[in-house]
């Protein structure tokens, strides 16, 4: 009988500060969720549209909680559309799309639902599926990936992300 030999998982915390290189987001801290399925980043400003008769949508994005001196567009093809049960309980449809994220030097594709998280405490929720398989949580500490350095710059950036660039 061969034994099963496990490798050891990294551990992130309750909230971390991750990298959405394809947004061109250095930094946003999320919160990290294992009761929740997926993941959600706070939109402003969402508009579907058709392009080469796929759908894609255009939205900006404050990484910065409780703060607009960033402000990051993004237009990128929609996946699918979701039904996605809130914390509340409110059922909703949400565009997703698929974009890379970095976190503990590692770098993969998630799905991310667009939602208006304006009166939640992070501008992005990291779901179970998300880093299933390749961390373990700590419930009591975080930020095991460190915290970004401050900035005082304002700025606005605009990003076309064609389909293969994005996963």
């Amino acid at each position: 009988m061969k034994k099963k030999i496990q490798k050891i998982k990294p551990v992130i915390g309750w909230r971390e500060w991750v990298g959405l290189p394809a947004f061109g987001i250095k930094a946003i801290k999320v919160k990290v969720d294992t009761g929740a399925r997926s993941s959600s980043i706070h939109v402003n400003e969402m508009h579907e549209y058709e392009k080469n008769g796929k759908t894609w949508v255009k939205f900006k994005v404050h990484p910065v909680q409780r703060k607009k001196v960033q402000t990051v567009e993004v237009d990128i093809e929609v996946l699918e559309h979701r039904a996605v049960r809130s914390s509340s309980g409110r059922a909703s449809i949400r565009p997703v799309v698929i974009t890379d994220i970095n976190l503990l030097e590692e770098t993969w594709p998630v799905e991310l639902t667009l939602a208006s998280r304006d009166k939640m405490g992070f501008r992005m929720l990291l779901g179970r599926e998300a880093f299933r398989g390749r961390f373990l949580v700590d419930a009591g500490r975080s930020f095991y990936n460190g915290k970004p350095k401050r900035k005082k710059k304002s700025s606005t950036k605009r990003l076309s992300i064609q389909k293969g660039n994005n996963t």
